[in-house]
């Protein structure tokens, strides 16, 4: 029983140490961990980070042409934009839950990253650059969408990438849906029938019914902001923060989609093309 208080003192020296050694250590760091180290754990939905002490600058040349590498974005949070509760109010985000639970980090994006005479420009060109993700509402109604960065264009003011860099940009939203998808009553863009309740049920006359027979692929358009809050000018690493407003999943034109709201940590890497 003496011995406790001794052993308490122990495991506390040791986890400071342990703490303060891996302090300049990403959080996330998958090039050390085997296939069983990762499968089922969710590591791989993690994005890289940096320590807090990264606070550096990279200054950029006109005459070099840079990439963004291994551009990672983990959604930590999602937001709905719901109804107003009458018509003086405007309409509030509001928070959700997110369902899907291993596969929403969009990770190895890639593309040029150029200097311009009003700043920099960063131009998407490819990577998993989009994932399927269901949140769900405080009422119990689920929200699907497409979060993507496919085809970003973002620009940024000033030569350098620094801590306060802000890369804003537009960006496409595939189709939550595919065109040999069919729904339950069979109807499809491309395959299945299109008219479930047919010709003669239908007579032209339903908007609403016409909408769900009819399938459409519809992209969207999306606006991002790209954060950057830490910067490694050794390694030409960066992290910090990325927001994303887009359109939701319209079930191929049936219905209108909402803005969701994607807020969570990013990570990427700066080199010479």
């Amino acid at each position: 029983m003496r011995f406790r208080p001794l052993l308490a003192v122990v495991l506390a020296l040791c986890l400071t140490l342990v703490t303060a050694c891996s302090g300049g250590a990403k959080a996330v760091d998958r090039a050390d961990l085997t296939y069983d180290d990762i499968h089922n754990t969710g590591l791989a939905n993690d994005c890289p980070t940096l320590p807090d002490s990264a606070r550096g600058s990279i200054a950029l040349d006109s005459n070099t042409k840079y990439e963004l590498r291994e551009v990672c974005m983990h959604p930590a949070e999602v937001y709905v934009k719901g109804e107003p509760a009458n018509k003086r109010q405007e309409a509030q985000f509001v928070a959700t839950k997110i369902l899907t639970r291993f596969t929403t980090s969009l990770d190895q994006v890639y593309g040029d990253l150029s200097v311009t005479g009003n700043g920099v420009n960063f131009k998407e060109m490819g990577g998993i650059d989009f994932q399927i993700v269901t949140v769900l509402l405080p009422g119990g109604e689920e929200v699907p969408f497409t979060f993507s960065s496919k085809e970003l264009d973002a620009t940024a003011e000033g030569a350098a990438i620094s801590t306060s860099t802000d890369l804003n940009g537009a960006y496409r939203v595939p189709s939550y849906r595919t065109s040999n998808f069919l729904d339950p009553k069979g109807r499809a863009l491309t395959t299945g029938v299109q008219y479930a309740q047919g010709l003669v049920a239908l007579n032209g006359q339903d908007d609403e019914l016409a909408r769900e027979n009819s399938k459409r692929y519809i992209d969207g358009t999306g606006e991002m902001n790209l954060s950057i809050t830490k910067v490694d000018a050794s390694t030409g690493e960066f992290a910090g923060v990325f927001t994303a407003v887009q359109p939701s999943d319209t079930d191929m034109g049936s219905h209108d989609p909402v803005d969701v709201k994607i807020v969570g940590q990013l990570y990427g890497r700066l080199e010479k093309a």
